[in-house]
């Protein structure tokens, strides 16, 4: 069974970028984290980070039938992401969206996520561990 795990805009940057939001740990620790878990749950994990919303919304396509669910994280494309909103409805699986920091509470324009309704649910607020509890959410389905 494989689950898709995306990281959107500047995620690459995590442990450097504003540490007092994300913390310090890497997206490669983050990734190892996951796998490790993945490994317990006996899943197997396509992990994918870029910059770019289209790289996404193919790596999204590309699975869809080879996935059983993902994990989305759009970052950036969270209030903004139409295409990638669209991209998550047209799949047959399964998606959470995850956000290591609590966007609600965060900055006004940052509160509303247009990914959100084209989701089952989001796991927010819990640093690096959300991304851990919403594979073991995803995995209870």
């Amino acid at each position: 069974m494989k689950i898709l795990v995306l990281h959107g805009p500047n995620l690459n940057l995590f442990g450097r970028r504003e540490p007092h939001i994300y913390g310090t740990t890497t997206l490669a620790q983050i990734d190892e984290r996951l796998q490790s878990l993945a490994r317990e749950l006996e899943v197997e994990l396509d992990i994918l980070q870029s910059n770019h919303e289209g790289a996404l919304i193919d790596f999204l396509h590309a699975n869809i039938d080879a996935a059983a669910g993902a994990l989305v994280n759009p970052a950036g494309l969270t209030q903004h992401g139409v295409p990638l909103h669209d991209a998550i409805k047209a799949m047959p699986f399964p998606v959470l969206e995850v956000h290591m920091s609590n966007i609600a509470a965060r900055e006004e324009w940052r509160s509303h996520s247009i990914i959100s309704p084209a989701v089952r649910g989001t796991v927010q607020g819990l640093g690096q561990q959300s991304y851990l509890v919403a594979l073991r959410g995803w995995w209870r389905w």
